[in-house]
């Protein structure tokens, strides 16, 4: 009667080892990412729903700062104000439209106001986006955006803006006095109004259980066809 025995061969088990490690790795540090992220939609949840505070005149940590909610009043200088572009919304393209912000004290703060479309980049052609007189802004504080590595460089001259530098902006536009941060400015309830500004539901995305699983699922399949190549008949294992 015919066995069936466990026979490990050399050059399978010397790929499937260090493959199992490193899928495994794989899964536990998705896993890793996945917790962190869960305490990141935690932290901006609480600081989104909490009660808005006064915009600070300088943030020396904005771990402390970031997506609190602020509410300021000032008035907008229209004639200062930034194109973002390359940010889409539904489909379209368009730009954040930048503007800043002179509150009560002198200070400059630069409001991300939200969305408008390519055809509506130049100042006249949407005159009802050009509020006037004391504006009651509540938004998130935003740090600087962090340019990504396939991401040109801002082009101040020729009035091409890809992310938010305040001091580069500040000192563009001839500012003066301005804070180290931004605010991305809510939308308010109702239809869309241009600029659309930003959502209070924020959406975080946490895919990270699924591409732990989807890890760990490669290392046990990879097992078990490790396990059913070598687990053979005894009539079998002398052709091996």
């Amino acid at each position: 009667m015919s066995q069936r025995r466990f026979k490990p061969t050399l050059w399978p088990t010397v790929f499937t080892i260090p493959s199992l490690i490193i899928l495994i790795a794989l899964g536990s540090w998705q896993v890793h990412r996945m917790n962190w992220k869960n305490s990141i939609i935690k932290t901006v949840e609480e600081r989104i729903s909490g009660k808005p505070i006064d915009a600070p005149i300088l943030l020396k940590n904005i771990e402390r700062w970031r997506y609190k909610r602020v509410a300021v009043v000032g008035t907008f200088l229209h004639e200062k104000e930034f194109a973002i572009t390359g940010k889409p919304f539904e489909g379209t393209a368009g730009f954040h439209l930048i503007t800043p912000l002179k509150m009560s004290n002198g200070k400059i703060i630069l409001v991300n106001r939200g969305w408008i479309p390519e055809k509506l980049r130049m100042r006249n052609t949407r005159q009802e986006t050009l509020v006037g007189g004391n504006i009651l802004v509540e938004g998130i504080i935003r740090e600087d955006k962090r340019k990504g590595y396939f991401v040109p460089e801002n082009e101040p001259r020729n009035e091409v803006w890809l992310y938010v530098n305040t001091q580069q902006m500040a000192m563009h536009r001839q500012l003066g006095p301005t804070v180290n941060y931004f605010i991305d400015q809510f939308r308010k309830p109702g239809p869309y109004r241009l600029p659309i500004g930003a959502s209070e539901d924020v959406k975080i995305r946490n895919e990270h259980l699924q591409y732990a699983l989807t890890w760990y699922f490669l290392a046990i399949s990879l097992l078990i066809i490790y396990f059913l190549y070598h687990y053979r008949t005894d009539e079998n294992l002398d052709d091996i």
